[in-house]
C-alpha cells in the first residue's frame, strides 16, 4: 500500500429516498452506517444512498461512539467506517465479523491493498489512504518571497515573517483540539524527532529525550496560532483556511478538496500541497500514515450482513472514484492522482518514510494518555519532563488495568 489512513463534523445524512439511476441494484434491506464526516465519506455514502434504504451518520465524534453502538445486540448499526487507528477496540470487543465470504461474493473489483487481514482474516475493506500534510497559501507566500517550508524550523521562520508582515489573522492553524487529535500531533511529531513509542516489555519509551523534542516543537508553533487551538479540531482548522484566516497548517489530505469548494471556500486555487515537514535534519516527514475503510458488524444477522456489504461495494466502486476524484487518494481502481494529491503523495514515498499509525491495544492507551496529559503542558501548568512522567504514569495504570503489562 503506497500510504496508510482520514475530516464536515456533526452531519447526519438521512438516505434512501434517492434515485437509482446510478445503482446497479435496488436495495431492498434496511442499512445503517456510522463513520467520520469528512468529504470522501460524503461520496461513498452517496453513491451507496442511491440504492436505497440506507441511513449514514457522518460524525467526527464517531470514534468515541462506534464501540458502545457496535457492542448493541443488535448492533445499532451495519456498517462502520473506521482507520487503522480507529478499528482496534472493535476488534478487541469482537463486534465486527471477518468478511472473507463476503468479499468472494461480491468484492471482484476489490485489489489487494484494500483487504486489510488480522490475523489472516480480512477484517476490514480499505477505501482510501490519508496523511497530514503540509497545505499552504501559495499567494501569501508568494508575495512575501518565502520558499515553502520543508521543516518545522523552517514553517516557523516563515510564520514569524508573515506574522510581522500582518496579512493574515494567525499565520498556522493546527489540530490541537484537546483529547484524540492533540494526542495524533505529538504521535506525528515524536517519530519524526526519532522516537519510538514502546519498549520490548510494552511499556513506553515517550520519555525521553525524542519526547522532550516532540512536546518543544509542537508548543514553538502557539505564538502563531489562534488563542483557542486547544479546541481546534480538522474542521476548524479547514474553516480557518476556507476563510482566510490562516496561511499554514499540516492537515489531513483528506481536507485538501473542500480549499476547492467554490460554495463554501474564499481561497480557491490558493491553497497548494506540500510533504508534511520533517522534524530533524535527515529525518521522515512527522506524521503517520493511515487508511480509511469499511467494516461490517458482527451483531447483526447474516443476511444484513449480506446487504450491508454488497451496498458498501456499490458505494467505493470506479463510478464513485470517478465522481470524485480529488475527494481523497483512493485505493480504488479509477483514481488519478492530482494537484491536492501531491502533498500526501510526497509524503508516503519520501526516504524516509513516515510510519502507519500502529493498529494495537497499547497505542490506543497511549494515545489517550497523551490526550489527557498534554493540555496541561501547553497551558503552562506544568513543564515538559513531568508532563512525559504524567504521560507514562497515565499509561502504565491503563495498561496494566488492560492487561497489557503486569
Amino acid at each position: 500500500m503506497m500510504l496508510k489512513k482520514l475530516a464536515l463534523a456533526g452531519v447526519i445524512s438521512l438516505m434512501g429516498t434517492s434515485a437509482f439511476a446510478a445503482c446497479s441494484y435496488q436495495n431492498e434491506t434496511e442499512v445503517k452506517m456510522l463513520s467520520a464526516g469528512f468529504e470522501a465519506w460524503k461520496a461513498v455514502t452517496d453513491a451507496m444512498a442511491e440504492c436505497g434504504n440506507f441511513q449514514a451518520e457522518l460524525d467526527q465524534e464517531f470514534r468515541t461512539k462506534q464501540p458502545a453502538a457496535f457492542e448493541a445486540s443488535p448492533s445499532l448499526y451495519h456498517l462502520g467506517g473506521v482507520s487503522n487507528g480507529t478499528i482496534t477496540p472493535l476488534l478487541n470487543a469482537g463486534t465486527i465479523r471477518p468478511l472473507d465470504d463476503l468479499v468472494a461474493k461480491y468484492g471482484q473489483n476489490l485489489t489487494p491493498n484494500q483487504l486489510i487481514r488480522i490475523d489472516g482474516k480480512v477484517m476490514a475493506v480499505a477505501m482510501m489512504v490519508n496523511t497530514q500534510h503540509l497545505m499552504y497559501r501559495s499567494d501569501i507566500l508568494a508575495d512575501l518571497g518565502i520558499e515553502t517550508p520543508t521543516s518545522w524550523s523552517e514553517i516557523y521562520l516563515a510564520a514569524a515573517k508573515i506574522k510581522e508582515a500582518g496579512v493574515m489573522d494567525y499565520p498556522l492553524g493546527a489540530t490541537m483540539k484537546s483529547g484524540w487529535n492533540l494526542a495524533q500531533e505529538f504521535v506525528n511529531m515524536y517519530p519524526g524527532h526519532g522516537g519510538t513509542f514502546f519498549n520490548d516489555d510494552n511499556t513506553t519509551a515517550v520519555n525521553s529525550d525524542a519526547g522532550l523534542k516532540a512536546l518543544g516543537t509542537l508548543k514553538a508553533g502557539l505564538p502563531f496560532m489562534d488563542p483557542e487551538v486547544l479546541v481546534s479540531d480538522s474542521t476548524y482548522v479547514q474553516q480557518q483556511f476556507q476563510q482566510g484566516k490562516i496561511a499554514m497548517a499540516n492537515l489531513w489530505a483528506s481536507r485538501a478538496g473542500a480549499m476547492n469548494d467554490e460554495a463554501e471556500s474564499q481561497v480557491v486555487g490558493k491553497v497548494a500541497m506540500a510533504a508534511a515537514p520533517t522534524a530533524m535534519v535527515g529525518g521522515a516527514p512527522a506524521t503517520t500514515l493511515w487508511w480509511d475503510g469499511i467494516v461490517v458488524a458482527a451483531n447483526i444477522t447474516d443476511a444484513e450482513a449480506d446487504a450491508a456489504f454488497r451496498l458498501a461495494m456499490e458505494g467505493i466502486d470506479t463510478d464513485m472514484v470517478t465522481a470524485n476524484n480529488d475527494a481523497a487518494i483512493w485505493l480504488v481502481n479509477g483514481f488519478v492522482p492530482g494537484p491536492l494529491s501531491q502533498g500526501a503523495i510526497a509524503t508516503a514515498t519520501a526516504n524516509p518514510a513516515p510510519p502507519a499509525y500502529p493498529s494495537t491495544t497499547q497505542m490506543g492507551l497511549l494515545h489517550t494518555a497523551l490526550g489527557n496529559e498534554i493540555p496541561a503542558y501547553l497551558t503552562g501548568e506544568r513543564d515538559a519532563a513531568a508532563t512525559l512522567v504524567a504521560i507514562e504514569e497515565a499509561y502504565t495504570t491503563a495498561a496494566k488495568e488492560a492487561g497489557v503489562l503486569q
